[in-house]
């Protein structure tokens, strides 16, 4: 049976005060913040910084509806999406490196993240769309806790790199109801190489299996709008950097090929990647019929293909 959609689950933990609960507990961990695969220990409640530069209050850069995302997620109405500065990831293609790397944004305490929240409700928007959220967990728990009791009651879809810490990831479980992760590279090299981050594939696979033991595979309402699950996103990279086919092979084999993949063609070079001999153009025709060939192949058919334009 499909969940209701006028009745996302945070709902609940927010009357028996078990969002609150997690809340709390996530803004404890702040402490000596170990929420991210980073584990950097910083004094966040102190406003010591980590390597997410971001410290006791979350930035965000924007609050808009947002028509660009998924057809489930954009619907006709458009996403609401909120735009969090800082990162735990150092993606040298970064193509929103002025929100991510420089912090472009506002300071926001928890009513005001709230209030952002219950303003694209008021606007119309089918969700809520958390973009980079994975080093403010604890800012958004404390936010969505006084928006739910102040009358919120839209989706929350979680919109990040994938690089998760299961501590964070478990204080979520019943509270997002979408998550759509990127998958970004099967191989050390290649997260080093792309976003200093070498243990980037093997916690990127224990995160989105608890994203998807959380939600399940994407479900729609009858208007085809996303209610719950997962689907992931994965950018094609020039000379097949991101390993997509080993990417696939883990969908495929280890969680199922029911879950949709936006296969993207996007990339160009952006940030720090326009004096790297691979990173530094665009992909071609070739490499990305290369990777739709192994998407199909892993018998991953659901979902959407951005070809070339």
């Amino acid at each position: 049976m499909a969940p209701n959609h006028n009745h996302p689950s945070y709902i609940a933990l927010s009357k028996s005060g078990e969002l609150a609960r997690r809340a709390g507990q996530a803004h404890a961990a702040m402490r000596e913040c170990r929420l991210c695969p980073r584990d950097c220990g910083a004094n966040r409640l102190k406003d010591e910084l980590g390597y997410c530069k971001i410290g006791r209050h979350a930035g965000v850069a924007s609050h808009n509806l947002h028509h660009g995302e998924e057809p489930p997620i954009s619907g006709t109405k458009g996403s609401g999406t909120i735009f969090f500065t800082g990162c735990n990831m150092g993606c040298r293609f970064c193509q929103n490196w002025p929100i991510s790397h420089l912090r472009h944004g506002e300071r926001v305490s928890a009513r005001r993240l709230a209030q952002m929240m219950l303003n694209l409700q008021r606007r119309g928007a089918h969700n809520i769309n958390l973009v980079t959220p994975s080093h403010v967990v604890p800012q958004f728990l404390a936010g969505l806790a006084i928006a739910a009791k102040d009358g919120l009651r839209l989706p929350i879809v979680y919109n990040s790199s994938g690089y998760e810490g299961l501590e964070a990831l478990e204080l979520l479980d019943g509270v997002v109801d979408i998550y759509m992760p990127d998958i970004k590279y099967s191989t050390r090299d290649a997260a080093e190489r792309c976003s200093l981050a070498p243990d980037y594939w093997e916690r990127v696979r224990p995160a989105v299996k608890e994203m998807y033991r959380q939600v399940g595979a994407l479900e729609m309402d009858e208007d085809g709008i996303g209610v719950r699950g997962l689907l992931i996103r994965h950018l094609v990279l020039p000379g097949d950097l991101a390993g997509s086919d080993e990417v696939f092979k883990f969908i495929a084999e280890e969680l199922s090929t029911e879950v949709p993949v936006n296969l993207m063609s996007q990339y160009f070079p952006a940030h720090d990647a326009l004096d790297d001999p691979l990173l530094g153009r665009r992909i071609t025709k070739e490499e990305f019929s290369r990777a739709e060939k192994a998407l199909h192949e892993r018998g991953l058919t659901e979902g959407w293909i951005q070809h070339l334009e």
